[in-house]
């Protein structure tokens, strides 16, 4: 998994979206980053893990205006993530919902009939 800045992060994301438009899913999760570091979250190499280890005590030291969110990104093959800390998040927001309405035009529209034939049908 790949630690990205948020602008580098947006760009691979945009990335991912136009190659998965015709085939293929693009999975985002959004979590609340409970570790502190420096530089964002922790990734031992040396021990095959693969989940970030927090450091100790960041639980107990924990202070709100410490929030960050995890972002990560895959389409199966390629995995992205970012740290967003509380001070740049309004930007990040703004430009992130900006991406998705530009690269969420490929939904399929729900079909209305199907829903009012199956009420029917039970009733």
């Amino acid at each position: 998994m790949v630690l990205l800045e948020s602008e580098q992060f947006l760009t691979e994301l945009t990335r991912l979206f136009q190659k998965c438009r015709l085939s293929g899913s693009v999975f985002i999760t959004l979590k609340k980053c409970l570790w502190q570091c420096s530089s964002g979250c922790v990734f031992p190499a040396d021990d095959g893990r693969t989940k970030p280890i927090p450091r100790k005590g960041s639980v107990e030291g924990f202070e709100p205006s410490d929030n960050k969110c995890l972002l990560r990104a895959t389409d199966g093959k390629k995995k992205i993530s970012t740290v967003v800390s509380s001070k740049e998040v309004n930007k990040f927001q703004m430009a992130y919902s900006n991406l998705l309405r530009a690269n969420m035009d490929g939904l399929k529209k729900r079909d209305k009939k199907s829903k009012s034939k199956k009420s029917k049908a039970a009733q």
